[in-house]
């Protein structure tokens, strides 16, 4: 598979805090990679360097050979990184078809639509005229998701797809996740749940304190390895 994202030694910052701490990162093509730590180990900093949302002028952010650090975030989205943000950020006064066509206003041609979201959600496509925030919180999983996928991304950011859900509700929405990547979209997922986070991905990375602490392929990772990675020493799985 071809490099899609290529990361060196990224570091980002609040005002004179800093967040994150010369972090490298790789990712291919059609991937599915997830990323864990701690609360406020840096994950979601991460994503928004990734589409633009936190400075990064003057870093190295290679995605697909070009370097995005200080792209502002539309031009992002409309080069095919998308995300479904932690909390879901669903606008109260849209219907669910209104919060999932605004994802189509990027303007990327591809196989996602309307008709194919809601082949993905069925319930969406029931609740589509209802407000979005009236649903309950999986089925605000799967608009925002699907809104994600509204403007056909080559990159979609996934960030706490199961927070607060039953988990058979995350079950259903981890299922989608094949028919995703069939369309060779790659997947960067941030998960605390760490057992589904190694069953889904191809590979993994920790983040500790602002830096990475684990990498590798998620198949060779164990519970003790990741849970040390979480709390302290560096380690990497070839």
């Amino acid at each position: 598979m071809s490099q899609l994202l290529k990361i060196e030694d990224l570091d980002a910052f609040y005002g004179d805090f800093q967040a994150l701490f010369e972090i490298s990162f790789e990712m291919a093509e059609a991937e599915t990679v997830a990323l864990v730590g701690a609360n406020g180990a840096g994950k979601s900093t991460f994503l928004k360097c990734l589409t633009g949302l936190l400075p990064t002028r003057g870093q190295r952010i290679l995605y697909r050979g070009n370097n995005i650090a200080g792209v502002p975030a539309f031009k992002i989205a409309r080069q095919g990184i998308a995300m479904s943000p932690e909390g879901r950020r669903l606008f109260p006064s849209l219907s669910v078809k209104e919060n999932l066509m605004l994802g189509a206003n990027v303007g990327r041609k591809g196989q996602w639509d309307l008709a194919a979201v809601q082949a993905l959600f069925p319930i969406l496509e029931e609740k589509r005229d209802i407000p979005a925030t009236l649903l309950s919180g999986g089925q605000q999983q799967m608009v925002a998701i699907g809104r994600a996928l509204m403007s056909n991304p080559a990159l979609l950011l996934l960030d706490e797809v199961s927070l607060g859900l039953a988990p058979v509700i995350v079950r259903d929405i981890y299922a989608a996740l094949p028919k995703i990547r069939t369309g060779g979209t790659a997947v960067l997922l941030v998960e605390q749940d760490i057992g589904m986070a190694m069953q889904v991905s191809d590979r993994m990375y920790c983040f500790q304190e602002g830096h990475v602490s684990l990498q590798g392929v998620s198949a060779d990772m164990t519970r003790d390895m990741i849970s040390t990675a979480y709390f302290g020493r560096e380690k990497e799985v070839q």
